[in-house]
């Protein structure tokens, strides 16, 4: 009988399964556990009530979820954004797990329709994966973004994510339902794609737009390497769960200081 391999036959139904760019790390995904803490932490905090933090004017900020989440959960992260002083929009994310690059094109639809109602450029906030797209976006549309703050979003040249996470994904392109990774072809979201989302994130241009990242060496989904920008001085580390990221006292303020920051231009 001869000697079957079943990397073979995974390879002849995935020929993209196998993709440099994203490289499966073992973050201490336990952690997560802890976000419901995170999240009652904040609610005990003045940070919350927006004591403390610098306040906006008006300004417009459009949160972006991270993967396999949607704008319900960003809604804590919305009235906070709200009640100190910020126009805050949701992206109409029901569920992220759809092409990026078709998710990409949406939200560059949401952001045309907001500077259109403000007639200012919009502060983008991404999370996970909603970072990247945001990040994305300051390529293709910089005309449009005043700023991006990405939080734990994995944006680097290598992906280093959990390989549950990994693992996921790819189990939402072979899905290809009606409701579930409808629009994922083999390649998408990988470093083999073509797609504008890709090619942005592995072979960006000189900056546009001025890009702040949070992230967190105790991240339970992607490695923190992954998600910190080159300049320490758009940095802010925080203690923070991957999924606590959008529930930490922490986090607020750093995003309120960042917001709030006079860019010259």
């Amino acid at each position: 009988m001869s000697d079957f391999d079943f990397q073979d036959l995974e390879d002849m139904e995935n020929p993209f399964a196998h993709d440099p760019s994203v490289e499966p790390t073992l973050t201490p995904l336990w952690r997560e556990a802890k976000w419901p803490a995170e999240w009652m932490k904040l609610r005990l905090s003045p940070v919350f009530y927006g004591c403390g933090v610098l306040r906006g004017n008006g300004e417009p900020v459009l949160l972006i979820p991270g993967f396999l989440a949607g704008d319900a959960l960003m809604l804590e992260l919305h009235r906070w954004l709200r009640r100190i002083g910020y126009r805050s929009y949701l992206s109409s994310i029901v569920w992220n797990n759809d092409c990026p690059n078709r998710t990409a094109r949406m939200l560059a639809n949401r952001l045309r329709g907001i500077k259109a109602h403000t007639r200012m450029n919009v502060r983008v906030i991404g999370h996970s994966l909603g970072g990247m797209l945001a990040k994305s976006l300051t390529q293709s549309h910089p005309e449009l973004i005043d700023r991006v703050i990405t939080l734990g979003s994995p944006f680097r040249s290598f992906v280093k994510a959990h390989p549950a996470v990994v693992g996921i994904w790819d189990q939402l392109k072979r899905a290809q339902s009606k409701h579930v990774g409808r629009n994922l072809r083999a390649s998408c979201g990988t470093g083999h794609c073509l797609c504008d989302f890709v090619r942005h994130l592995l072979q960006p241009q000189p900056r546009a737009v001025p890009q702040f990242a949070i992230y967190s060496r105790h991240d339970g989904v992607a490695d923190w390497s992954s998600c910190a920008e080159d300049d320490p001085r758009a940095n802010t580390e925080v203690n923070s769960t991957h999924i606590g990221m959008i529930f930490h006292q922490d986090v607020y303020r750093a995003i309120a200081a960042r917001l709030a920051e006079h860019i010259p231009g």
